[in-house]
C-alpha cells in the first residue's frame, strides 16, 4: 500500500525512515540532516560509521535512535548530471534496495523523501515517477509513505498512483 503525504519525515511513527544519504554516510544538510538532528547526531553517526562507505544505490540499516521510527535505512542516491549517467537505474535501486531490506528485517511500514531531488538535484516530478514506480513495482507486503515537499508534486503524485 502507497501513500503519498506532505509531512515531516521525522515525525512519522513507521517501522523505518529512509535516510537521502551521502556515500559516506555523514551528517549532511537537507532530510539527512534533519534525520540526524531528530535521531542523536552522535549516536546514529556512530551506527553509521560502522557501516560506511556505501556504493550509490546500495541501502544500509541502523536503529532510529530518538527517532519515532524503530530504524532508519540509509540509501546514496544519485546526483543529477543531466541524466545520462544512469541516473535513473541509480535512483531506482535506491528505492528497490530500501525494500527489500525493510522486508529482510520484517518490517511492516516505511517512509521515503524523494530520494536525489533536493541538493542532488534531480528533477522533483523525474524524481517522483521513478519513485512511485520502484515502489509500485516491489512484491511485498509493506505500507510505504513517501513524503514530498510541496503541494504541487502532492497533487502530480496523486495523478499518477
Amino acid at each position: 500500500m502507497l501513500k503519498i503525504l506532505n509531512a515531516d519525515i521525522t515525525t512519522l511513527e513507521v517501522d523505518a525512515i529512509v535516510n537521502a544519504a551521502n556515500t559516506g554516510l555523514r551528517a549532511g544538510g537537507g532530510v539527512c540532516g534533519a534525520i540526524f538532528r531528530a535521531a542523536g547526531r552522535q549516536e546514529l553517526q556512530a551506527a553509521c560509521n560502522s557501516l560506511a562507505p556505501i556504493q550509490t544505490g546500495e541501502a544500509v540499516i541502523t536503529p532510529g535512535f530518538n527517532l519515532p521510527a524503530k530504524f532508519v535505512i540509509h540509501t546514496a542516491g544519485p546526483i543529477w548530471n543531466g541524466g545520462n549517467f544512469g541516473e535513473e537505474n541509480l535512483l531506482r535501486s535506491c528505492y528497490e534496495n530500501s525494500l527489500k531490506l525493510a522486508a529482510e528485517n520484517n518490517l511492516k511500514s516505511i517512509a521515503f523523501p524523494l530520494i536525489s531531488s533536493g541538493i542532488y538535484g534531480y528533477p522533483p516530478a523525474d524524481a517522483l515517477k521513478v519513485a512511485v514506480q520502484a515502489i509500485k513495482d516491489f512484491q511485498g507486503d509493506l505500507e510505504v509513505i513517501l513524503t514530498v515537499r510541496d503541494k504541487s508534486l502532492l497533487d502530480m503524485a496523486a495523478a499518477i498512483v
